[in-house]
């Protein structure tokens, strides 16, 4: 039954993602006539893996640093907010009009309905699709001088939610090449311009003047990609960065206190099992590793309590999800490893996920598994990983990063046409209740069948939650404004300085 159209009005008082929806470390938003000031020195942990293309991994460096937007964002209860588009409405269950706001991109061209509508068109037709956009297909048309109209090919309750994802980032018509390649370098729309990018050592960002919601404070950033932790904390220590992402919990106690940050995020620790070919494709063996896995000793140990033992796929930070999470039934008896060899591997972008590692490798080689370990940086793993190289791998993946929705990570990692299906899960129930809850409006009924299908998944045992963790980012004393939250999308916004 079609629904009726109803509006959805940007709230008046919103002010833009970036000016600082969520937790700062101190200061004002406002960049009016901010003149002065230092530019930032940042040191972020994932050096780019796909030449910063916005539609994978790379779309939250972008976004982080505030070179990117999409129509819509998430504000601090993880509601669509306005951003590129200051009001929607659903016109039927298919049909969203989304109205612009007066905006330019980096390189002087105006943000126009049509090249919208391009930019999420080509969005739409990415190899590998971004994972946001699992199961969805739509045409995007321009409508007049503001509107953009999206249509989708089944209803899809959520689309402002969706479009908020960093992979779904709004650029300029020069962005997009040949080859289906896309280029971030001056065509985006946030306060900062990428106008260097040195290959995955370093980057150099300048104040966007003309950005619609006022001037950014810092003049602009520089950045530098440095995959090991350790020296990360000595940099933000050393006063050679200003902002250091993902401090290793066992370089915490080196930092002043006033400098290291702890956010709750909604970001899951997981083992990942292989259930297309190896060892773990048998239930059985995949049930024994999970009987083999202590949580305890790893948010205990490992984490020196920055997190906390694994639920599910979804944590203590979503608030919800507690109170509506069922027990997964149906689960293999376990099975003898005897000697059964397999791979495990994981990157060391994040220094706890090593030493994770090698607790789950002593843990299930005292259930009788025989376990080699390989470790890389994640930019040289992540392809072997999605081809399904690994018998196991541990990773860490913020469930709601894509889209905001619960039911955005189950589609994107665990459903047979999942674009980052780790475990290369191909069960059909579970399948069928992703689907189930992808179909649903309503917000606490929709949570609830997500509960449902996070409860089909665990059932699998294809994911073993291990821990849910707290982020630490190391803010220099002089910084204010650092923009923390617990979707990992943001960290510098206009109000960032120093």
């Amino acid at each position: 039954m079609p629904r009726r159209t109803r509006p959805l009005l940007a709230a008046l008082a919103l002010a833009p993602l970036l000016a600082g929806c969520f937790a700062s470390s101190g200061g004002t938003d406002s960049a009016d006539g901010a003149d002065a000031g230092s530019r930032l020195r940042v040191a972020l942990a994932f050096p780019p893996a796909e030449n910063l293309s916005p539609y994978g991994a790379d779309s939250t460096i972008l976004s982080r640093l505030g070179v990117t937007e999409g129509l819509t964002a998430l504000d601090a209860n993880g509601a669509a907010a306005p951003a590129l588009a200051a009001s929607w409405r659903q016109e039927d269950d298919r049909t969203w009009l989304f109205t612009l706001r007066e905006a330019t991109f980096q390189d002087g061209t105006a943000v126009t309905p049509a090249a919208v509508a391009t930019a999420l068109t080509h969005a739409a037709r990415a190899k590998p699709v971004p994972a946001a956009l699992s199961g969805v297909t739509f045409t995007a048309k321009a409508d007049g001088g503001t509107g953009v109209r999206i249509t989708t090919k089944t209803p899809d309750p959520v689309l402002p939610l969706r479009l908020s994802s960093p992979s779904l980032a709004i650029l300029s018509g020069k962005a997009y090449g040949q080859r289906d390649k896309v280029d971030p370098v001056g065509t985006a729309t946030g306060p900062f311009e990428l106008t260097k990018v040195l290959g995955a050592t370093a980057a150099t960002l300048d104040r966007y003047d003309d950005y619609w919601g006022g001037r950014a404070q810092a003049p602009g950033i520089d950045v530098k990609f440095v995959a090991d932790g350790t020296a990360r904390a000595s940099a933000l220590r050393t006063d050679q960065v200003d902002l250091a992402e993902a401090i290793p919990v066992a370089q915490a106690a080196t930092l002043d206190k006033a400098t290291r940050e702890a956010t709750a995020t909604t970001r899951t620790t997981s083992l990942l099992l292989n259930t297309e070919k190896g060892p773990f494709k048998d239930a059985g063996l995949r049930a024994a590793a999970r009987e083999a896995v202590d949580t305890s000793a790893l948010a205990k140990g490992v984490y020196e309590g920055y997190a906390d033992p694994g639920a599910g796929i979804y944590g203590p930070a979503v608030t919800w999800a507690a109170g509506k999470r069922t027990e997964p039934a149906g689960r293999a008896k376990a099975g003898k490893p005897d000697g059964t060899r397999i791979t495990l591997a994981t990157y060391d972008n994040r220094p706890e996920l090593p030493e994770v590692a090698q607790v789950l490798k002593q843990q299930l080689e005292e259930a009788g598994f025989e376990v080699t370990l390989e470790v890389r940086e994640y930019s040289r793993l992540e392809s072997d990983a999605l081809d399904g190289e690994f018998d196991a791998f541990v990773g860490a993946r913020n469930s709601l990063v894509d889209t905001g929705d619960p039911v955005g990570v189950l589609a994107s990692d665990y459903t047979c046409d999942g674009s980052y299906n780790l475990a290369l899960l191909c069960d059909k129930d579970v399948d069928r209740a992703v689907a189930k809850a992808a179909d649903i409006a309503d917000t606490a009924e929709r949570q609830e069948a997500a509960m449902a299908a996070e409860a089909e998944i665990l059932g699998t045992d294809t994911v073993l939650p291990l821990v849910h963790q707290r982020i630490i980012t190391g803010v220099g004393s002089s910084v204010r404004g650092a923009l923390l939250d617990p979707y990992e999308r943001t960290l510098v916004g206009i109000g960032t300085r120093r």
